[in-house]
């Protein structure tokens, strides 16, 4: 019997996510980086690495923001996923997560530290289930959330993308 969206937030124990959609940290490193040993744009220690479950349904999305670190995906199971993403230069990508290669997709993909990026499910089952990695581990004070005037300020060209993709 396959699992429902409502199976996974279930069993899995996730939690909604600022950005939308659900989730819950499964793996945070017992070990950290020192803040002195790190980029500056690092405020304090971080974890080596983290990892969490992720989960949108089909009307769901992850609104655009980015963070301090590479943000690396993994899919598990359900409707194909497109990772939007804004480059810092104004280029932008869709990342194609899923299982069907030869539709271009792929079970893994990695969003460069630095940039905007949402997600959203393509059609197919209610819901897509991923898995997101960083390192250094992520934090809170890494995340900053796009606000839609600000970010059609700085990239025009990319309003529809930025209005479908923001709250």
């Amino acid at each position: 019997m396959s699992a429902t969206k409502d199976d996974w937030i279930q069993v899995l124990d996730l939690q909604p996510h600022p950005e939308g959609g659900w989730y819950r940290e499964i793996y945070r490193a017992n070990e950290a980086v020192r803040q002195d040993a790190l980029p500056t744009r690092f405020a304090s220690d971080r974890a080596f690495s983290t990892a969490i479950y992720y989960l949108l349904g089909q009307s769901d999305f992850s609104a655009l923001h980015r963070i301090h670190q590479d943000e690396i995906w993994h899919f598990y199971d359900g409707a194909p996923l497109a990772v939007e993403v804004i480059h810092p230069n104004g280029s932008t990508e869709t990342l194609q997560l899923g299982r069907n290669l030869h539709a271009g997709e792929r079970p893994f993909a990695v969003v460069p530290a630095g940039c905007w990026f949402g997600a959203r499910p393509k059609p197919g089952p209610e819901y897509s289930l991923v898995g997101c990695t960083v390192a250094p581990g992520f934090d809170f004070d890494d995340f900053e959330l796009a606000n839609r005037a600000n970010l059609i300020e700085v990239f025009p060209q990319h309003r529809q993308l930025i209005e479908q993709l923001t709250r």
